[in-house]
This record gives C-alpha cells, structure tokens and sequence, in this order.
C-alpha cells in the first residue's frame, strides 16, 4: 500500500510542476502586434488582379494572418464608417512581433510588389502592440 502512496504523490507532484510550467509560459508570451492598413484603391480589378493575391501569399508566409478584410477588391467584409468617410479598403493583420512586420516589409520580393500596389491604390497602414492576456 506504501508503494501506491508513493506512486499518488509523484503524480500528483507531477501535475502541479506542469500546471505551474504552463501558467509560467503564458505569463511569458508576449502580446500580439496588429497591423492595420487603408488602402484608397483607384482601379480595383487591377488591383485584385495583380496586387492583392500575391501581397496576401508574401504576407501568410511571413507569419502574418489575416483577421479582417473589407471593402472594395473584397471578396469578404463590408466596411461601416461610425466617424468620418470610411476608407475604401481595410485590412487587419496580426503578427507574433514588430519585427516579424519589420521583416516582411523589407523583404524584396514585397518591396518590388509594393510598387505594382501603388499604381493602383494609396496605402496609409500602422501598427499597434496588441493588450497582454
């Protein structure tokens, strides 16, 4: 019976040292940055054509995910303005880090597709550290 005691214990023991690992794993995690871009299209089947597509391929394999896209060059999402005119495209983005959103933003291959964005729209986009959990 002593053996069985023993055997309680350690598991148990074993349970509260990984509960405890995991609580401290999360208190570590850094909170989220969220990217946020309005986009003033002007030709908007060029700009879904040729911009969009391959931005949002670049922008997946960078470690960015997409939380919300509207408005026009849209397939989802309707943009409501509460205060001012809304912008004619929105795009929210989060990323584990800024220098993920650093990364991705210097990286050529998005750089030279910047450029094909731009004869098609404006961008005005920032970034803001998401609230710890």
């Amino acid at each position: 019976m002593r053996s069985n005691y023993k055997v309680a214990v350690a598991v148990t023991a074993g349970v509260a040292i990984g509960a405890l690992a995991v609580q401290g794993l999360h208190a570590q995690a850094k909170p989220p940055v969220y990217f946020v871009a309005e986009i003033d299209v002007t030709n908007p089947d060029a700009y879904a054509k040729e911009y969009a597509p391959k931005a949002q391929a670049i922008i997946k394999a960078a470690g960015g995910r997409f939380l919300a896209i509207g408005g026009s060059a849209a397939t989802t999402g309707t943009v409501t303005a509460f205060d001012g005119d809304p912008p004619k495209r929105v795009v929210v983005q989060v990323w584990d880090s800024m220098e993920k959103i650093r990364a991705w933003r210097a990286n050529p291959e998005y750089v030279e597709l910047r450029k094909v964005g731009e004869k098609y729209a404006k961008f005005r986009s920032f970034a803001v550290d998401g609230l710890p959990e």
